[in-house]
């Protein structure tokens, strides 16, 4: 299938947009026993939380706001180990599991900014574009549709080429492009996409304007 894609913009960020609500930071005072519930201010519950967290050790603060967010998802153990780690390596790009990796981003920025740089700083990439697909492609653009045709216009040193060798040429099912792109949205006739700058960065991109031909997996 043939596609014609056009990038506007291709912006590096150290945040995302409405990442945390007031009750996100409510709950989260809460657990660092610094409630007030006379406050509901998004700014102010943002500088209430950090006086929070910043009254205990760095790995004791990563360890209850990754409670908070994936204490479903991930035991004590995990946790734990994951408090420790999150000083010293870039977890949000470096953890096995893709699909915890825009969860891990949001918790790793707010410590970052909390704890004024000891945390490592990470980074996101948003790109604006147009798609167009020829007559006989899919009109239903996907994740997977876009991260395939984007690949095809990163430098070879990308991140996703060399991991994602045989899922770009359709040898294997593609399921990870529905983590490594953490967000999708259309925009009238144009398109953003979220993603860790450590899978797509601002750099890797080649031209505004190219066209792509992709295939798609036909399993069993």
């Amino acid at each position: 299938m043939k596609y014609t894609i056009k990038i506007h913009k291709v912006s590096t960020v150290d945040d995302l947009e409405n990442s945390w609500s007031a009750e996100d930071f409510k709950e989260l005072l809460v657990r660092f026993d610094f409630a007030n519930n006379d406050v509901n201010d998004l700014k102010e519950l943002r500088e209430l939380l950090f006086m929070a967290i910043g009254d205990k050790e760095p790995n004791e603060a990563a360890a209850i706001v990754l409670d908070y967010k994936l204490g479903t998802v991930l035991n004590e153990g995990q946790i734990d180990s994951l408090s420790y780690e999150m000083l010293v390596d870039k977890i949000s790009e470096e953890y096995p599991k893709i699909e915890l990796h825009k969860t891990l981003f949001i918790i790793n920025q707010l410590l970052y900014k909390a704890f004024n740089g000891k945390f490592p700083n990470t980074k996101a990439t948003i790109v604006d574009f147009e798609i167009t697909p020829s007559r006989n492609a899919d009109t239903t653009i996907t994740k997977e549709i876009v991260l395939k045709c984007l690949a095809q216009n990163l430098d070879r040193h990308n991140v996703i080429i060399r991991l994602f060798s045989n899922q770009l040429n359709a040898d294997e099912a593609f399921i990870e492009a529905n983590d490594i792109i953490w967000d999708l949205e259309k925009k009238d006739t144009t398109y953003r996409l979220t993603t860790s700058d450590y899978f797509m960065s601002r750099e890797e991109f080649i031209n505004d304007e190219f066209e792509a031909n992709i295939k798609f997996f036909e399993g069993d």
